[in-house]
């Protein structure tokens, strides 16, 4: 893309997201209606002007956060990216008031000193537009050399979209809002079905079915980046925000979660009703013996259980995957599984039917598969 590109006002978008999971946030930006999502390494592209920008951030479930690419240009040597940084219409994106710091990345080019680079584009940015470097500013820029091209781009959602801005409480290990979404997407959830999380923690898998199954926007409850942009129309943005007003108060629940720990219970509890869909959701403290078939339809088990790594010990756990995988098969026939484990033989230990275990997927430092069934029978 380059400088007149982005004048136009239409940008390739890259969306973030865990790597392993590309295609199913590819999958949730087709369905909401992204211009020819393409999953690569890392992400996902698509293009659009700003408005798709704030819908990105505002909508997407499994992204991990939103970058624009504003344009690009060639520079072989410090001065060169010195002088043609100048050029660049920084007043077009960023305000004069708002602090900015800048991050580059130097591969197979000449200029191979990414502070000396980041610190080129921050002088051009302060003395040509007038704004504030600091190093604790909210606002990134993203400046990549390779191959002696220069490409800029800007992270236009801040804090990572995992936080939704009302989770308060959480356990040991938690899993990331994004992807618990793109794991419940990799399961075949599909916003309909009951969902049951029989180690529910602070309830993040419960909280986000539940909210995609009433269309609640994820991003409703924050502030993101691009809000302190030179583009920003807050009127506008408001209007896209409007979704975000759903009545839950006559649903009955069908997001059921347990834990044997009273302070996960407490936690979920507490995250469902910051969440605005308490009445949907249904938490009990108990044992995985203790777990019973709710009363509702057959839907899908997702559980993101420990494995050794950070919690428990690896070899008590075989037994208390054993004793899951019993009351699953014994008490919610009909039910689909998914599992989240880092350890093929816990998951084994189960005795469940899987079908092929999706790819790889960093998890807080460590890998971990979804192993998951077909309908038990």
């Amino acid at each position: 893309m380059t400088s007149t590109d982005a004048i136009a006002n239409t940008f390739e978008i890259f969306l973030v997201a865990p790597p392993g999971l590309e295609p199913f946030l590819a999958e949730e930006a087709r369905a909401a209606g992204f211009a020819t999502p393409a999953a690569s390494p890392g992400g996902v592209t698509t293009h659009g002007g700003w408005d798709e920008v704030w819908r990105a951030n505002l909508t997407l479930r499994g992204a991990t956060r939103v970058l624009v690419r504003l344009g690009s240009f060639r520079a072989f040597h410090l001065a060169q990216l010195d002088k043609r940084s100048r050029k660049f219409p920084w007043a077009d994106f960023l305000r004069a008031d708002t602090p900015v710091r800048v991050e580059a990345v130097c591969k197979r080019s000449k200029i191979y000193h990414h502070k000396a680079a980041a610190q080129r584009v921050e002088k051009a940015i302060a003395e040509e537009l007038g704004a504030t470097i600091s190093k604790d500013a909210a606002l990134v820029l993203k400046v990549r050399i390779d191959d002696n091209l220069v490409t800029i781009s800007l992270d236009t959602s801040g804090e990572s979209l995992h936080k939704r801005g009302y989770k308060t409480a959480t356990g040991k290990a938690p899993m990331r809002e994004n992807l618990a979404a793109l794991f419940l997407k990799a399961a075949g959830y599909d916003g309909q079905e009951p969902v049951l999380d029989p180690m529910c923690g602070s309830g993040t898998f419960l909280i986000e079915a539940a909210e995609m199954s009433v269309g609640l926007l994820p991003g409703r409850a924050r502030h993101f980046a691009f809000e302190n942009l030179a583009s920003f129309d807050n009127d506008a943005f408001a209007g896209m925000k409007t979704a975000a007003g759903v009545d839950v108060t006559a649903q009955s629940p069908r997001f059921f979660g347990s834990d044997r720990n009273a302070g996960a219970i407490k936690n979920s509890i507490q995250n469902a009703e910051a969440a605005g869909i308490a009445t949907l959701t249904q938490f009990t403290e108990g044992s995985i013996s203790d777990l019973q078939r709710p009363d509702s339809p057959p839907g899908l088990v997702i559980v993101n259980p420990p494995y050794g790594g950070r919690i428990g010990n690896k070899k008590l756990l075989f037994a208390l995957y054993g004793s899951l995988g019993k009351v699953l098969v014994e008490r919610f026939k009909g039910w689909r599984v998914g599992i989240i484990t880092s350890d093929g033989g816990l998951a084994k230990a189960t005795g469940l039917p899987y079908l092929q275990p999706g790819p790889p997927v960093d998890h807080g430092g460590t890998k971990v598969k979804l192993y998951q069934t077909a309908k038990l029978s």
